[in-house]
């Protein structure tokens, strides 16, 4: 399909919002581009368009929306019109700050999500404009220095149906799945582009609907993860999986809660994907219960823990 190019923004909730715009200023090192109603937009160094993250004052934590970017306005219009047979799409809105008009939907597991195509151009104040014309800002060194937002992983009551509504609306590509022995399919890593990974299901542990599981941003290399790792814990943020290299997509991590409750990955490595023919990786169920490449269990909350808070029965 190759309508949809990537994803360009996320909106997050927070119920403590003046604590979560320090984290991902002073902790993260983004920076604030702009402030709306209740709402603050933030940016990484790395990143073209003028915004990527959304931070939005409410009463829990959790995902407000997913903003995709198509790769024209006629892209557009057909992924509206593919999602509005589905009985999923919300209708249209004017946009946002950093983007036009957007059509809104849900996926099946009820995410919010928005496809747009206009996109302003990030445009850097005097203090902030690179060195390299093919950079976009300065590079500020400040906290992690994340460069860009990577990746999202949302829970789901029903993992294949949120993956077929991707692979066949919106033009994901499936690279690696969890089978369990029982057949079920608790987990899809997708992608728009070449990365190994863009958007991932996972199973929901207590079957609510609508959850985030984390949101990840990149930095170059691993030596910066680790930095990260000594920035969170002297910033006192919760880590709750030190460095270490997933089995799956490969990728190496640091996970931590910012203020709000919502998780945080800071993330590099991986594989690219080029083959037009590549055959997903399936994971069985003794496979995953390895823990990760190098032998690390995954702790408990890994698995049980997403915003917002759901409570075991």
């Amino acid at each position: 399909m190759f309508d949809v190019a990537h994803i360009g923004h996320l909106e997050l909730l927070t119920p403590r919002p003046q604590e979560s715009v320090g984290f991902f200023v002073d902790v993260l090192g983004m920076e604030e581009e702009a402030r709306e109603g209740g709402s603050v937009y933030l940016r990484s160094w790395g990143e073209w368009q003028r915004t990527s993250l959304k931070l939005t004052e409410s009463d829990q934590a959790g995902i407000a929306h997913m903003g995709l970017r198509a790769n024209s306005p006629e892209a557009l219009e057909r992924r509206a019109a593919a999602i509005e047979e589905t009985g999923l799409g919300d209708g249209w809105i004017d946009g946002d700050v950093g983007h036009g008009p957007a059509y809104r939907f849900t996926d099946p597991d009820g995410h919010v999500m928005e496809l747009y195509y206009e996109s302003e151009r990030y445009n850097p104040p005097p203090h902030l404009r690179p060195s390299l014309k093919n950079q976009p800002q300065r590079y500020r060194a400040r906290g992690c220095a994340v460069k860009r937002l990577d990746h999202v992983n949302l829970l789901a009551a029903d993992v294949p149906a949120a993956r077929e509504f991707a692979t066949e609306r919106l033009g994901y590509r499936l690279h690696e799945r969890i089978i369990l022995d029982d057949g079920r399919e608790t987990g899809a890593w997708m992608s728009l582009s070449i990365a190994a990974h863009e958007l991932i299901y996972v199973a929901d542990a207590y079957g609510a609907r609508g959850r985030l599981h984390h949101v990840a941003f990149w930095v170059d290399t691993r030596e910066e993860v680790l930095r990260a790792a000594d920035i969170f814990l002297d910033h006192d943020v919760h880590i709750e999986a030190a460095p270490s290299k997933h089995a799956v997509a490969q990728g190496f991590f640091l996970y931590g809660y910012e203020p709000g409750g919502n998780r945080v990955e800071v993330t590099t490595g991986g594989y690219f994907v080029y083959d037009p023919d590549f055959e997903p990786i399936v994971w069985t169920e003794a496979e995953r219960a390895k823990g990760q490449a190098w032998g690390v269990k995954t702790v408990e909350s890994f698995h049980t823990y997403g915003t917002p808070v759901v409570e075991p029965a």
